[in-house]
C-alpha cells in the first residue's frame, strides 16, 4: 500500500488521505480546509489525483473538515462508492445540503455587497450538489468487515467523538493500517468511550490536543459561573457551538443546571436548523452514548428552537439575560456571525467558546484577545467579556491519548501524527518517544509513504 497526506497535515482541517493499492485507489475522509486564507485556498485547487480514478471514499464521521468536500468530489467525477456508520450517513444529511446552502449565502453576499474580487463570486458547490452526492453513500454498521477491492477490507469501530463517529481499521493482505480519525474521551458524561485495540502495523492518529490537557473542572461548574455572572450584568451569553456534537452537549448541561436550579430559569435558544436536526437524531443512536431516553427527551426541550432567518434576527433584539447557541464553533459563518456582530460590543455579553478553535478562524482570533474582528467587512469591536469552555471538548487530550495507546501489546511499526497544529503535532510526536519510544513522524502535505 502506498498513503499519501492529501489534508490534515500540520493542520487539524482539510482530512484527506489517500491510500493506493495494487490497482484501486481509496480516499480515506474527504474534508474542507478552515481558517487560514492558504489553506482555505486549497479548497478551490486542483485536488493532486483526479476524482474520476478514486475506486471509493470511506469516513471517519460527519463534520465537515472530514465530509465537506465531498460535494465537489463527486460534482467533479467521483462516480464510487461512500462508505460510512449509518450515524455518519444521517448527520452528512443535515450537514453537507447545510454547507452547500452556506457556500451560496457567502457567495450572494459577497455580490450584494461588492466584497470578492471574483465577479461574480460562485460558491464552492451548492446545496443540489450536496444532496446529489448522497445518493452514493452506504452505510455500514460498527464490527462488520467489509471487503472493498484487492484484498484490502476495513472495518469501523466506536470512535466516541460523536454520533456515528469511528475509528477505521483496514486490512491488506499481512498488512494493517488503522485510523483514528477524531478520537472521543475515556470518561465523556454523554458519549461512550472509544474502542481500544492491541495492535496494527501503522497508524494514523489524531493530534488536535496533543499539546495539552483538558483540565479538571467540570464543564457543568464552568458554565454555571459564565451564566450566573453574566445574568447578574443583565447580559446575553452567546455561544458559537458546532452544531452536530457540543450544541448537545450544551444543551445537556444547561438542563441539567436548570434542573438542579444552579442557574436562573433564562430563556435558551438553539439557533441552528442543522443543529435542531442533530439534536433528534442524537436520540435515535442510544447505544453510542450514555443517556437514557428520559435524559435525551428532556434535554432536547429545553431550549426554544428558532428555524427561520427572521425568527434568528428577532433574537438581535433581545435586552434581558439569555442563552443563544448557535453555530459555526468557530465563528466561520452561519448565524452565529450575526449575533456576534450585535452582541460582541456590549460588555455586559459575554462570548463563550466551547471547543478548539483552529488557526485563523474568527474564533481563534477572538480567544487570543483581538479588540475587533472583521464581520461582513467591517470591524466590530470585542467588548463582551471572552470564556473557553475547553474542558468539554469531544476530543481526547495528550494524556488520554497516551492511555488509549498503552492498550497495545506491541509497537506499531510507524505512527502518523495529523489533524493538530504544527506545535501539538510535535508535542505529542515527543510525547510518544518518551512513555513508548515508538516510531513516529509528523507528516507534510502531500508527504508519500510506502506501508
Amino acid at each position: 500500500m502506498q498513503l499519501t497526506f492529501l489534508g490534515a497535515a500540520g493542520t487539524v482541517t482539510g482530512s484527506k488521505y489517500l491510500l493506493e493499492t495494487e490497482t484501486k485507489k481509496t480516499l480515506v475522509d474527504c474534508g474542507l480546509y478552515q481558517g487560514y486564507k492558504e489553506l482555505r485556498l486549497r479548497n478551490w485547487a486542483q485536488l493532486p489525483i483526479s476524482p474520476k480514478n478514486i475506486d471509493a471514499v470511506v469516513l471517519t464521521h460527519a463534520h465537515i473538515d472530514h465530509t465537506g468536500y465531498i460535494p465537489l468530489l463527486v460534482k467533479q467525477g467521483f462516480k464510487g462508492p461512500i462508505y460510512c456508520t449509518p450515524g455518519t450517513k444521517a448527520l452528512c444529511e443535515i450537514l453537507l445540503p447545510d454547507s452547500g446552502f452556506l457556500q451560496e449565502e457567502e457567495a450572494n453576499f459577497a455580490n450584494k455587497h461588492n466584497l470578492s474580487k471574483h465577479k461574480p463570486a460562485l460558491p464552492l458547490y451548492t446545496r443540489e450538489d450536496a444532496i446529489y452526492s448522497l445518493k452514493q453513500f452506504k452505510p455500514i454498521d460498527f464490527g462488520i468487515n467489509t471487503l472493498l477491492y484487492d484484498d484490502l477490507s476495513f472495518t469501523f469501530k466506536k470512535a466516541g467523538h460523536i454520533i456515528g463517529s469511528a475509528f477505521i481499521s483496514f486490512t491488506h493482505k499481512k498488512t494493517s493500517l488503522f485510523f483514528t480519525g477524531d478520537m472521543g474521551r475515556p470518561n465523556d458524561p454523554i458519549m461512550r468511550a472509544p474502542d481500544v485495540i492491541s495492535h496494527t502495523d501503522y497508524l494514523v492518529i489524531e493530534s488536535t490536543y496533543g499539546d495539552r490537557l483538558h483540565g479538571d473542572e467540570k464543564p457543568q461548574d464552568h458554565l454555571e459561573k459564565v451564566i450566573n455572572s453574566t445574568a447578574k450584568r443583565g447580559g446575553l451569553i452567546i455561544i458559537p457551538a458546532f452544531a452536530v456534537g457540543r450544541a448537545q452537549n450544551m444543551l445537556y448541561y444547561i438542563d441539567q443546571l436548570k434542573t438542579a436550579k444552579k442557574i436562573p430559569d433564562m430563556p435558551v435558544f438553539l439557533d441552528s436548523p442543522m443543529a435542531i436536526n442533530a439534536t433528534h437524531i442524537f436520540c435515535n443512536y442510544p447505544k453510542e452514548h450514555r443517556l437514557s431516553d428520559q435524559l435525551c427527551q428532556q434535554f432536547c426541550s429545553v431550549a426554544t428552537y428558532v428555524n427561520t432567518p427572521e425568527e434568528s434576527k428577532q433574537l438581535d433584539q433581545l435586552k434581558t439575560p439569555a442563552i443563544i447557541i448557535s453555530a459555526s464553533g468557530m465563528a466561520t459563518g452561519g448565524r452565529v456571525v450575526h449575533h456576534l456582530k450585535t452582541f460582541a460590543p456590549d460588555p455586559r455579553n459575554t462570548i463563550l467558546f466551547t471547543g478548539y478553535q483552529a488557526g485563523g478562524t474568527r474564533g481563534a482570533k477572538i480567544t487570543a484577545g483581538e479588540k475587533e474582528i472583521k464581520i461582513h467587512g467591517e470591524l466590530v469591536p470585542v467588548n463582551a467579556q471572552v470564556e473557553i469552555l475547553s474542558n468539554a471538548s469531544a476530543h481526547a487530550d495528550y494524556q488520554e491519548i497516551l492511555g488509549w495507546l498503552s492498550h497495545f501489546t506491541s509497537a506499531p511499526k510507524k505512527i502518523f501524527i495529523t489533524h493538530g497544529e504544527q506545535a501539538a503535532a510535535m508535542s505529542l510526536k515527543t510525547k510518544i518517544t518518551e512513555k513508548f519510544g515508538w516510531n513516529s513522524i509528523v507528516p507534510i502535505y502531500l508527504q508519500k509513504e510506502k506501508l
